[in-house]
């Protein structure tokens, strides 16, 4: 009975997700963009979240100008979808109507590669790969245990073996890519204005100032404060009610 119960609360939470998701897409067809911000938050109220409720949400912001909450949405839409072109370059756009320009210093070697290569789909993603390989892997079994002719028995062997590799690697990057994600914290300035300090102090004189849309790296927190790295490795303290984190 009572798994019965939680069949209908998920089936009842996708059906309301997907009723929402299609109202916030009727309101933004209409223009009515806060009505469409609305529906597109409510879905993520309830637990549910995608790249494309991101997506829209951040298109949505946008087209009111409002830049921080729809670069903010963008790189949600991003960390779940990160080969998604149409994201990425919305991303981009909003990015270019932020008064800070600030430049990216280029990361090299090892360690820069493989990052590449671990980031390029989202820690599900990698997952899913895993399962699908396990599903090959399982068929190649078969395959194997059933064939009588020796020369199809090493190929399915073979198979088998190079399958069972690509399921380790794919785990191993998820976990790896997962770990990533959580470690590195990220946020995004959502106050017009932004002070930055050389010390966490409101005394101390600023440093820099920062204004809506950048995009920070927290690297350590101490009371209401964040110790924030920029892409140019400018560093500083900035107030935690300045930010919104993104995960």
């Amino acid at each position: 009975m009572r798994k019965l119960v939680y069949i209908f609360i998920l089936l009842f939470q996708i059906s309301f997700a997907q009723n929402a998701f299609e109202a916030g897409n009727k309101f933004y067809q209409k223009e009515n963009y806060e009505q469409a911000i609305t529906s597109y938050e409510s879905i993520l109220a309830s637990g549910k979240q995608s790249a494309e409720v991101y997506f829209n949400l951040g298109n949505s912001y946008y087209k009111l100008h409002k830049l921080a909450p729809a670069i903010f949405n963008y790189e949600k839409a991003l960390q779940l979808n990160p080969a998604d072109e149409e994201i990425k370059t919305n991303l981009d756009f909003a990015r270019k109507a932020t008064v800070d320009d600030i430049k990216i210093i280029p990361k090299v070697g090892f360690k820069k590669i493989i990052q590449d290569v671990t980031s390029k789909y989202h820690y599900d993603t990698w997952a899913w790969i895993a399962v699908s390989f396990s599903f090959v892997f399982l068929l190649l079994f078969l395959g194997f245990y059933l064939s009588k002719i020796a020369i199809r028995k090493r190929a399915f062997f073979t198979g088998m073996l190079l399958v069972f590799l690509g399921t380790i690697i794919s785990v191993t990057i998820g976990i790896s890519e997962k770990d990533r994600i959580e470690s590195t914290k990220t946020a995004i300035v959502f106050t017009d204005v932004a002070e930055v300090k050389s010390e966490p102090k409101v005394s101390n004189p600023n440093t820099f100032v920062l204004h809506e849309g950048t995009k920070v790296t927290i690297l350590e927190s101490i009371a209401n404060w964040k110790k924030i790295e920029l892409s140019d490795e400018t560093k500083g303290w900035i107030q935690e009610s300045a930010i919104k984190e993104l995960n």
